[in-house]
Parts: structure tokens; sequence; C-alpha cells
């Protein structure tokens, strides 16, 4: 069984919320396929295989770079007890000459009518500490851009906010377009970040356009999050050390 791969030329916002404040906005790569199946892809991307671009089991579904795709989300699926999945789809960015880096991620879970039903975020930090959070309805009904699907945090991600307090998610995932949104709270203060962009058949052209407007590709993501790190540092934010990671590798 074989399936196109989309690319969303998309686009992240992250707005500080609390006393100091900070956000910024920038365009971004990501691509969509089922997790299943072995897709149709064009030349410069590769499931699976090195290539200029790529998509690899191994970056995802458990410990970064020891994922095990698929597999993982499959076992997920019965601990959490959730029945009637039919097809998982990953919504990443890729690896570009060989380098990935995703501070978010996502599984996208599906019953046999197509209705998006689950959905695991996939968190990295820069330190290379993972953690998932599970978001569905408690009845499981589909989740459409009305549902509001909390979690509680429990990784470190910025060394400029803390570990406590709790995520909103909201997705909206058309066949056209995507739009995922992140509301982070803790006491007064938090982040509000989100991912919004078309959704296309993802084409050799496609890939090159990306590799000029953003080079570098998840290494760009990573030189930007340091930068705003600076700039944090320098407006007066309060730097916490990295703790301990959690010990499970999923929560809700």
């Amino acid at each position: 069984m074989t399936g196109a791969v989309d690319h969303i030329a998309g686009h992240t916002f992250h707005g500080r919320k609390g006393a100091i404040e900070n956000a910024f906005r920038y365009s971004i790569d990501y691509v969509l396929c089922d997790a299943e199946t072995l897709p149709k892809t064009p030349g410069l991307f590769r499931r699976n295989r090195a290539g200029l671009t790529s998509l690899l089991d191994r970056d995802h579904g458990g410990a970064p770079h020891r994922g095990r795709g698929a597999r993982w989300v499959r076992d997920v699926l019965v601990a959490q007890g959730i029945d009637g999945v039919q097809t998982i789809e990953i919504l990443a960015q890729p690896r570009v000459l060989g380098f990935v880096f995703n501070p978010v991620s996502f599984w996208l879970c599906r019953d046999s009518a197509g209705a998006l039903i689950t959905v695991i975020a996939e968190v990295t930090n820069t330190y290379g500490d993972r953690h998932c959070y599970l978001c569905r309805n408690e009845d499981l009904r589909p989740i459409t851009a009305e549902d509001h699907l909390p979690s509680t945090k429990i990784l470190h991600v910025s060394p400029f906010q803390p570990i406590e307090g709790s995520y909103t998610f909201r997705f909206d995932i058309r066949e056209d377009r995507i739009g995922i949104w992140i509301d982070y709270s803790a006491g007064n203060g938090g982040l509000i970040a989100t991912l919004t962009g078309r959704r296309k058949t993802l084409t050799n052209a496609g890939i090159l356009r990306a590799m000029l407007r953003r080079p570098f590709g998840a290494r760009r993501v990573q030189a930007l999050i340091h930068w705003q790190a600076v700039k944090l540092w320098w407006k007066g934010a309060g730097f916490r050390p990295r703790p301990l990671p959690p010990k499970n590798e999923v929560s809700r």
C-alpha cells in the first residue's frame, strides 16, 4: 500500500506570557504521511533511507535516534486502552542533509472513518530529552478544532520557563491545511505556540524551494531557538537549570 507525502511550508509563532514579553514568528517545513505504509516520494525525499531530505522511524516513537516509529504508537494505544485506531500518520520536520531536530512532532491517529481520535504530541528539548503528551477526548469522539485538550507539563523544555503548569492543545487538521495551537500556562506566565500552514503534495520543486528559503532545515531551527534564548537572557528572564527528565514516556 502506498500514499503521497504532504509538505506543509508553514509558520510557527511563539508568544511569551507574563512580565517579560517576547514573541517571534518564522517559517518552517513539516512533512505529513502515513506512518505504516510505504509512501510515494519524490527523488529528493527518502522514507527510512538516507537522502537530501528524509523521515526515519528511528527519530520518532521512543527515545531520540532509537525510535520504533508506528510500532511504538501501537504499543502506547494498547497500554492506554485506546481501541479503534485504523491509521497512524506522522507530522514532523524531516531530516535535511542528515540532521534532524523536532521540538515537537505529532502522531495523528484516525479511526476507520478517517476521523482524528487521538494525537500524541512528541516533545523533544535541546538537551535530548523527550516526553509525549496523549491528547484525546474522554469518550474518544472525533477531535475537532473546537476541542481544548489539557495535559500537565512534566518535561523541562525552556530554561526560562518552569516545569509546573499545564498545556492546552487544539488541532484543526484538514485535507488542505493544518492548524495546531498549544497554550502553556503556569501562574501568571506561560507561552502560546502555534503551527499553521497549507498542505500540498511533496515535490522535488517544493523541496528545492524550501532549501533555498530555509537552508539547513532543523539546524536553522536550533539556531533560532538559541537566538531567542539570548534575547530572553538579555531581557532579564530567570534561568532554570535542567532537571532530570521524567521516567515515563507518555502522560496526559
